[in-house]
């Protein structure tokens, strides 16, 4: 990263620890103790799989819920406080002002889950459970969490660059949950006698991002080893999205009127 996204991407990561959207850690580290305490009391024998489901959905929803109502402000909030015509005045241009405000988000949801996924591990810890090799898949659905996380930020990112907070918002939601539910939505379509619906429904299965793929939160919780072919692809697929989520949105950027 040249030197002006990076400057971008701190500023962001900063104003994202003032906004104190990394509080939640204490809140989340309380509830993963008190938790391991009440299962350790009535679920003997599922400590672990209560108190891996529990955590890693937190994870998941807290992830989401920063990555979609911070993002959905990245470029919203600069136009409405005006700092974008500051900004604009110094020697970078808009697609490095997006890929660092991107970045800047991004560092933010990594330090977060990483400090919630240390909350998740001494939760296991109190119980009694020392640390196994099928624990790793735990690390791996932490992982697959971070990558859909990134690619509902490149979502919110897009919508931002056009759109108010609020239909960013419903957009970047609307699309999640269509993405979870994609497959399901071609099952429909494929049962269905109108040809429409079958070309309709197979156009939202190939155009949306299918987060289905990015949870393992299940087989971690049951100590099941998760595939590395799964890992790469994974990678690779949201890799893309991102990449292609964020040449459009600088493309639809570039041309936006800030007069």
């Amino acid at each position: 990263m040249s030197a002006m996204p990076r400057v971008v991407a701190i500023n962001t990561f900063r104003e994202a620890v003032r906004d104190r959207v990394l509080y939640n850690l204490v809140v989340f580290a309380l509830l993963m103790i008190g938790a391991a305490i009440l299962v350790g009391q009535i679920s003997i024998g599922i400590e672990r799989l209560v108190i891996v489901n529990l955590g890693l959905s937190a994870i998941s929803i807290f992830g989401l819920v920063m990555a979609v109502f911070i993002g959905v402000g990245l470029v919203y909030k600069e136009i409405e406080k005006r700092t974008l015509y500051t900004l604009f005045s110094k020697p970078i241009r808009r697609w490095e002002f997006l890929v660092g405000k991107y970045a800047g988000l991004v560092l933010t949801l990594v330090i977060n889950t990483v400090l919630m996924t240390i909350g998740l591990a001494a939760a296991l810890l109190y119980i009694g459970r020392s640390f196994a090799r099928a624990d790793v898949s735990i690390l791996i659905a932490v992982y697959f969490i971070l990558l859909s996380l990134a690619l509902v930020t490149a979502i919110a990112l897009f919508f931002s660059c056009f759109s108010s907070p609020l239909l960013s918002t419903l957009f970047t939601l609307g699309i999640y949950v269509t993405g979870i539910f994609a497959a399901d939505i071609r099952g429909f379509g494929a049962l269905t006698s109108s040809a429409f619906l079958k070309g309709a429904t197979s156009v939202v299965y190939y155009l949306v991002p299918n987060f289905r793929n990015f949870n393992s939160i299940a087989a971690a919780a049951h100590g099941e080893s998760i595939p590395f072919s799964l890992v790469w692809q994974n990678t690779a697929y949201a890799l893309i999205y991102i990449v292609l989520l964020l040449i459009a949105s600088s493309a639809v950027f570039s041309r936006r009127n800030l007069k």
